[in-house]
């Protein structure tokens, strides 16, 4: 298999780029490496895989139209679009520029499977897009119109247009919601990674709310063993929630994080943010059922491979 992926040097993508690699696939990566975090960080992340010769990166941002056609031949057998403007409170502050990347350029990289003809494309959506539905877990049937941060939106639009793609041009789409994944190379914006060095530095960490939302972390790991899955079974139109259906609230994932540590937290409290949901928790048996997913590791032992990977990390630099 021949396979494009989007946002190929960021924390998921990298990770299945190996996967795929290790298995003898050839994978086109594209990433713009945009200063939303450190791009030194994501060259990081993707400098393995550029080892190896069935690796092809190209560096050019997912809304040029022009860039894509030329990294995108005519060879391609299927599209994981990873590539996205990430995080829930940024987008509050550049709602415009969400909408532009996450859904302009989801229509760029349809645009062109509907050209080439290719027949598998895998789209990252996003638990947040179920807003703060009160029914739990959460299913794939439950209604989504109610996003309650323009980055929620535009993953809600993305799965929209997708289905429009695979109902006019018979693509198979298959539109996978995440549920805060977390492990090696997690960006360092997110809870568990800013959490840990926060901790590991004895700084203060910022916890907004009281400490009872709770979260579905999901491990790298199982969620990649579930893009593959999904990858090779890619055909008509499809959701699957990726998530470990065990979550945890953010005061006990603090007290989790202190025992991988061995370190007390010193906890700054916060009033809630806006866009912030109240809890995700995923119902996984639709993926389980047909794609053989089957998420296996335990918070406690997730975070000890993250807090060993941040400190052998740091050591190296």
């Amino acid at each position: 298999m021949k396979a494009v992926i989007t946002g190929a040097a960021g924390f998921i993508g990298s990770h299945l780029t190996e996967r795929l690699l290790e298995t003898g696939h050839t994978v086109v990566g594209i990433d713009s490496f945009d200063t939303f975090y450190n791009p030194q960080i994501k060259r990081r992340n993707i400098a393995p895989a550029l080892r190896n010769p069935n690796f092809h990166l190209v560096e050019a941002d997912i809304r040029d139209q022009a860039a894509m056609e030329r990294a995108i031949g005519d060879d391609i057998d299927a599209i994981v679009h990873l590539a996205a403007r990430a995080g829930v409170r940024p987008s509050i502050e550049q709602p415009a520029l969400y909408s532009d990347v996450n859904i302009n350029g989801t229509v760029v990289l349809l645009e062109i499977a509907r050209a080439r003809r290719i027949k598998k494309f895998v789209f990252a959506s996003s638990s947040s897009v179920y807003g703060n539905n009160k029914k739990v877990p959460f299913s794939e049937s439950d209604n989504v119109d109610f996003p309650i941060s323009p980055y929620a939106a535009t993953k809600k639009a993305g799965e929209l247009i997708c289905h429009t793609y695979h109902h006019l041009y018979d693509i198979g789409m298959t539109c996978l919601r995440f549920f805060t994944v977390y492990g090696p190379r997690q960006r360092p914006d997110l809870a568990i990674h800013k959490f840990a060095r926060l901790i590991d530095a004895g700084e203060p960490i910022p916890v907004f709310g009281d400490g009872t939302m709770r979260r579905d972390f999901t491990y790298i790991d199982d969620i990649i063993n579930g893009v593959v899955a999904a990858i090779d079974r890619c055909a008509g139109y499809n959701i699957y929630n990726l998530g470990e259906s065990r979550p945890i609230c953010v005061r006990d994932l603090v007290a989790e994080i202190e025992k991988a540590l061995g370190k007390k937290a010193i906890r700054s409290h916060l009033p809630t943010q806006p866009g912030d949901v109240d809890q995700t928790y995923a119902d996984v048996a639709k993926a389980q059922r047909e794609l053989g997913y089957d998420p296996a590791t335990h918070i406690a032992t997730g975070l000890a491979r993250f807090v060993a990977w941040l400190r052998d990390n740091d050591a190296r630099r």
